[in-house]
C-alpha cells in the first residue's frame, strides 16, 4: 500500500510538471481544450488543465525566408523561362495561422507560382529581364493581401534568377558582344579623333609661340640697333661740341693774349680743319678765312 501511494505522488508530481510551460521568445502556443480553440499564449510561464488542453501549434513569430524553386513562366511575346524566387514573411496572428488555410508553405508557394505567371504574362523578354524591381513590388503587394486572411504578413519578395532558354542566351550574349565591339570601336575613334585634335591644338601653339619669339627678337634687334645709333649719334655729337668748345677755347686765349684778327682766323682754319678729320671730301672755308689762308701759304713759302 505504501508504494501504491509513492507511485501515485510521484505520477501526480510529473502531470502537473507537464502542465507547466514556457513560450520562447518569438514564439507563440495556440491552445486548444476539448478539440475547441481555447487561446494562445505569448512569452512566459502557462499552466494547462491536464487531459483537457492541449498545444495544437507551436508558431515562430520571426520574419522567415522560403527559396521556391524555379517556375517556367511564359512572357508574352511567348518565350518560356524559369524564375525562381525568395519570400519574406512574418505570422503576425498565430490563430489565424493554424486555422486559416492547410499547409501554409506549400499555399505560399502555389500562390507565389499563379501570380508570377500572371505578372510575366503581361511583360515581353526585355521587359522581363530589366523590370525586376516592378515585379517584385507587384507580387509583395499580391501576395501580402492573399495572406492576410491566414495571419501571415509578406514583407518582401525577390526575383533571385531569370533563366531563359539557351538558344536566347546565346542571341543575348551575341548581341552584348556585338555592343561591346561597337561602343569599343568608338571609344577608340573617339581617341583618336582626341589625339588628332590635341597634336594639332600643339602645332598650333608651336608655332604660334615661334612667331611670337622671332616678333620678340625682332623686336629687341631693332631697338638695340636704335639704342646704337642713338648713341652712335650722342657719342658724334659730344665729340663735335668738344672740338668745337676746345676751339672757342683756343680762342679766347689767343684773343686773352692780345692776338690781332689774322691770327684768330687762322686758328678758326685749323679747327675747321680738325672738325673735317679727314672724313669729309669738301670743306666751305668762310670767306675772311681764305685770305689769312693765302697769308699763311705766302709766310710757308718764305720760310
Amino acid at each position: 500500500m505504501k508504494y501504491v501511494i509513492i507511485a501515485l505522488a510521484v505520477l501526480l508530481v510529473l502531470i502537473i510538471i507537464s502542465c507547466i510551460k514556457i513560450v520562447p521568445q518569438a514564439q507563440a502556443f495556440v491552445i486548444e481544450r476539448l478539440g475547441a480553440y481555447q487561446g494562445t499564449w505569448s512569452v512566459g510561464l502557462h499552466f494547462k488543465v491536464p487531459f483537457l488542453d492541449r498545444v495544437a501549434k507551436r508558431v515562430l513569430l520571426k520574419e522567415q525566408v522560403v527559396d521556391f524553386p524555379p517556375q517556367p513562366v511564359i512572357t508574352k511575346d511567348n518565350v518560356t523561362m524559369q524564375i525562381d524566387t525568395v519570400v519574406f514573411f512574418q505570422i503576425t496572428d498565430p490563430k489565424l495561422f493554424t486555422y486559416g488555410v492547410e499547409a501554409p508553405m506549400i499555399a505560399i508557394e502555389n500562390l507565389t507560382a499563379t501570380t508570377l505567371r500572371n505578372i510575366i504574362g503581361d511583360l515581353e523578354l526585355d521587359q522581363t529581364l530589366t523590370s525586376r524591381e516592378t515585379i517584385n513590388t507587384k507580387m509583395r503587394a499580391t501576395l501580402d493581401e492573399a495572406t492576410d486572411p491566414w495571419g501571415i504578413k509578406v514583407n518582401r519578395v525577390e526575383v533571385k534568377n531569370i533563366m531563359p532558354p539557351a538558344a536566347i542566351r546565346d542571341a543575348m550574349e551575341k548581341q552584348m558582344k556585338a555592343e561591346r565591339e561597337r561602343r569599343e570601336a568608338i571609344l577608340k575613334a573617339e581617341g583618336e579623333k582626341k589625339s588628332t585634335v590635341l597634336v594639332a591644338e600643339g602645332k598650333k601653339e608651336s608655332a604660334i609661340l615661334e612667331a611670337e619669339a622671332e616678333k620678340a627678337a625682332a623686336i629687341l634687334r631693332a631697338e638695340a640697333q636704335k639704342e646704337k645709333m642713338i648713341r652712335e649719334a650722342e657719342g658724334e655729337a659730344e665729340a663735335i661740341l668738344r672740338v668745337q668748345q676746345a676751339t672757342a677755347d683756343g680762342i679766347k686765349m689767343i684773343k686773352d693774349a692780345g692776338a690781332d684778327e689774322s691770327v684768330i682766323k687762322l686758328r678758326s682754319l685749323e679747327a675747321f680743319a680738325k672738325a673735317a678729320d679727314g672724313q669729309a671730301t669738301k670743306i666751305i672755308i668762310p670767306s675772311e678765312i681764305q685770305g689769312i689762308a693765302g697769308l699763311a701759304k705766302s709766310v710757308k713759302e718764305v720760310l
